[in-house]
């Protein structure tokens, strides 16, 4: 238990009922507002508890947008957040009992996923990529990272590797784990993260091997053999012209709902990509692959 002089230091914790359907874009949307867990209790088939803990209260006008956008990306209503109640909570060990639940997540035939207090013994078969959870995404829980690191897996045979939107930087580790000698850069525009990122990196032991900085694509970024960008369709459309510039070999695009995929596939053939693109799915995610 923390405490501060002679008082419990409190948290607060903020409790929703949502639609079972919604479970997903709710936990990412608490995670991308600062959330430091979560944990699901089912209610019904229908509907299920999320509670969130935060360790400052949350601006509840801000949570509300995050999570109305966040239901937007899923194409979800609204009204799938049907309750949100904050409220005070004294220190407790919940933060312990939610790394309990953080177990290590094999991804393709190559990685394992794993949070760093977890015990994983280093002659595994697999790639260790140790992750401090944070996100939804780029935790290699969600379906967008697991397509993204199933295609590096396949796709990347060494030389340059560029990740735009690199969140936690996983998929740069990842690249920088199969091959020591490789060239890879990663960027994000949210400065916080690229700060996120090289933590995670010092912790794998690849700080030296990638180039992250604060920032998106453009036409002075480097050219490379593979380039990941695990984004939103949204994003990703008015990109692409810059994103299939930068490309010498392959291009990853993810973050893109099934619904989303004619969307895209009609904007590649725009700019003159004629190549039917590889299609693997995880759930309502896909991973397009030119």
């Amino acid at each position: 238990m923390s405490v501060e002089g002679k008082h419990a230091r409190v948290w607060y914790a903020l409790e929703l009922k949502i639609e079972t359907a919604a479970r997903e874009a709710v936990e990412y949307a608490l995670m991308e507002a600062g959330a430091l867990g979560t944990f699901v209790s089912n209610e019904t088939a229908e509907f299920e508890q999320v509670s969130a803990y935060f360790d400052a209260a949350p601006e509840r006008e801000h949570l509300r947008a995050m999570l109305f956008d966040a239901l937007r990306i899923y194409d979800l209503p609204s009204s799938s957040v049907r309750e949100m109640e904050l409220r005070e909570v004294e220190d407790r060990d919940w933060l312990g009992e939610w790394k309990k639940s953080w177990q290590p997540v094999e991804v393709g035939t190559r990685f394992i996923i794993a949070p760093p207090w977890s015990e994983i013994a280093e002659n595994s078969d697999r790639i260790i990529i140790r992750i401090e959870p944070g996100m939804a995404f780029g935790t290699g829980t969600h379906e967008t990272t697991r397509l993204c690191l199933a295609a590096i897996e396949k796709y990347f045979a060494g030389g340059s590797f560029l990740d735009v939107g690199a969140g936690t930087g996983i998929l740069a580790i990842a690249a920088a784990k199969l091959f020591s000698s490789a060239q890879i850069e990663a960027c994000d525009v949210d400065a916080e993260a690229v700060e996120i990122a090289r933590e995670n990196a010092e912790l794998n032991g690849v700080s030296g091997q990638i180039d992250f900085r604060a920032g998106t694509i453009d036409e002075t970024t480097r050219s490379a053999d593979l380039v990941c960008a695990n984004l939103t369709a949204d994003v990703i459309v008015p990109l692409l012209p810059t994103l299939i510039g930068a490309t010498c070999g392959r291009l990853i695009l993810s973050g893109i709902l099934d619904s989303q995929t004619e969307l895209v596939r009609s904007r590649l053939q725009e700019l003159g990509v004629t190549e039917e693109p590889e299609v693997i799915a995880d759930g309502e995610w896909v991973a397009m692959i030119i």
